[in-house]
């Protein structure tokens, strides 16, 4: 059965090993989000509401047409809040709201605390590999909403990439 499977507050590595399991049909959300807010979290500017629908509409659109081709994704998308959550299982045409376990968009929570996830937001950044400033970390831990009737699948950010991945794979 196609299944989408969303992680959330991830590393792009994730993604990355999923490829080899999934036939290369993980994509990384920064590909989907629009420049004006790239743009905007470059300079420290938090998203509101009304800058991530766009964002989030888009990402439903194209997971929509991949569930109806019958694959199966991997998508890194920090969708913090239930709310964006709900759009995103609105890819699943047979979702009805609240009805979690039946729907085919699962989610994934690499849970950590905010120094291990500032270190490696750090790491990243001078790398040149994130968009983000440090100085946003904390809206985001402000916005993380994690309720347990949604059947999240939770799992720690220190695992290594590979023992996240085989453990997410045990779930398919």
């Amino acid at each position: 059965m196609p299944m989408i499977f969303i992680l959330y507050r991830t590393e792009v590595t994730e993604s990355i090993y999923f490829d080899e399991f999934v036939g290369n049909n993980s994509c990384v959300n920064t590909c989907l989000m629009l420049i004006v807010q790239l743009d905007k979290m470059r300079q420290g500017i938090a998203l509101s509401d009304e800058d991530r629908m766009p964002w989030l509409e888009k990402i439903q659109e194209s997971l929509r047409k991949r569930l109806l081709n019958g694959e199966t994704v991997v998508l890194a998308c920090s969708s913090l809040r239930k709310q964006y959550r709900e759009i995103l299982r609105g890819s699943d045409p047979d979702y009805e709201q609240g009805s979690y376990t039946s729907c085919k968009v699962k989610f994934v929570l690499l849970e950590g605390n905010a120094e291990v996830i500032a270190a490696r937001l750090q790491k990243r950044a001078s790398e040149g590999e994130h968009f983000m400033p440090l100085t946003l970390l904390q809206s985001q831990f402000d916005l993380l909403q994690a309720d347990e009737c949604e059947k999240i699948f939770k799992i720690s950010v220190i695992l290594s990439p590979e023992v996240i991945v085989n453990t997410i794979l045990e779930i398919l």
